[in-house]
């Protein structure tokens, strides 16, 4: 034990903290009675003092560590995704900072919006790097995206991320403009392109299809990504989200109970009517299954528990919108609630549904 400490840096009290409440525990003896630790051991180790050391808390460790779908190198490429995010939104601070200088040096004002710059890079660049710990593709919803694709052969993924949701069977590219978010994408998964929706690097109907899944609330212009991808390919599939129906916020317990701010989130996202208009599509309902496997915003609508971990909210781009004291405040009330029971009282019903409405549409044009 003693070795493994001064290898990794840590004291010997912290290991034997992490074996006491199980988080690595050595696994053999030596003959003369000591603690020694295996090559699996010290990789799970690695695992926890990386996370440990990007501000994980030990819970939110140990649920990652734990996860039973995740394996050494599924570990690696999410440890790789939070550094470059660290790296890149640290490379934005400087150029913006650097950026100001120059102005400031040559007299001229810098206004609030350039001075705010510097605190960072894109959005998906900000919780990309926690994107892999939930968010994975969830077969029923996968099930109906594919079926709109059709007998497509050639696919274009517009925000693809990390790649969930793209169809194996097809000839897919993919178009992420976040480093971090393509630095996660798994090994022989399609190529990826740096580009933004508003502005695709491809010829006119290049492909059968162009999929776009819960992305198009974090693009800068809604339509007009919307346009460019009926622009490059003869149909076009888009899940993302209806906030035309009256009283929309009140569907889901977590944005009428807790998080009103979530209206404020979308207020200039544009009407569900206005994106069919612009592709000519046709709107269909997508079901939430109760256990839904990807952790998107909705996904543990009867599973309230999940929001109060803060790896899963981390993958989440609303809390990074609504802010740190909203956020907060709700995780709070939450917690209460169903400590006292008053959650479930109040969602009785959820509990025999198998899936909900919560305002998720496919459009196909």
């Amino acid at each position: 034990m003693g070795r493994v400490a001064e290898l990794a840096g840590v004291s010997v009290r912290t290991l034997h903290h992490y074996d006491e409440i199980g988080l690595v525990r050595p696994s053999t003896r030596t003959v003369a009675g000591y603690r020694a630790y295996s090559a699996g051991d010290v990789e799970r180790l690695r695992e926890v003092l990386a996370y440990r050391r990007l501000g994980f808390g030990l819970r939110e460790v140990a649920e990652l560590v734990g996860d039973p779908s995740t394996d050494a190198v599924a570990h690696l490429r999410r440890l790789r995704g939070l550094l470059l995010e660290r790296r890149d939104r640290a490379d934005a601070m400087v150029t913006a900072i650097d950026r100001e200088l120059e102005a400031r040096a040559k007299g001229l004002k810098v206004t609030p919006e350039e001075q705010l710059e510097m605190l960072g890079a894109r959005l998906y660049d900000a919780i990309g790097g926690a994107y892999t710990a939930t968010r994975r593709t969830e077969p029923r919803i996968a099930a109906q995206i594919w079926d709109a694709l059709g007998d497509a052969q050639t696919v274009l993924n517009v925000g693809a991320g990390t790649g969930s949701y793209e169809p194996a069977d097809c000839d897919v590219t993919a178009v992420e403009p976040s480093a971090v978010m393509r630095g996660q994408r798994p090994a022989g998964s399609a190529p990826c392109v740096a580009a933004a929706a508003e502005s695709l690097p491809f010829e006119d109907h290049s492909f059968d299809v162009a999929m776009a899944v819960s992305t198009v609330h974090h693009w800068g212009d809604p339509i007009a990504g919307l346009r460019e991808m009926r622009r490059v390919a003869r149909r076009v599939v888009v899940l993302t989200f209806d906030t035309d129906e009256p009283g929309w916020q009140d569907r889901f317990w977590l944005t009428r109970d807790y998080l009103p701010e979530f209206a404020d989130v979308l207020a200039e996202f544009p009407s569900l009517a206005g994106m069919v208009d612009a592709i000519g599509a046709r709107a269909e309902p997508v079901p939430i299954p109760w256990d839904c496997a990807d952790g998107l915003f909705e996904a543990y609508w009867r599973r309230p528990g999940a929001y109060l971990q803060d790896h899963v909210r981390r993958a989440m781009s609303v809390w990074t919108r609504v802010g740190p004291e909203a956020e907060q405040r709700a995780v709070r009330s939450l917690s209460d609630d169903l400590d006292s029971g008053r959650w479930a009282e109040r969602n009785s019903d959820l509990a025999d549904l198998d899936a909900a409405d919560l305002g998720l549409r496919l459009l196909i044009a």
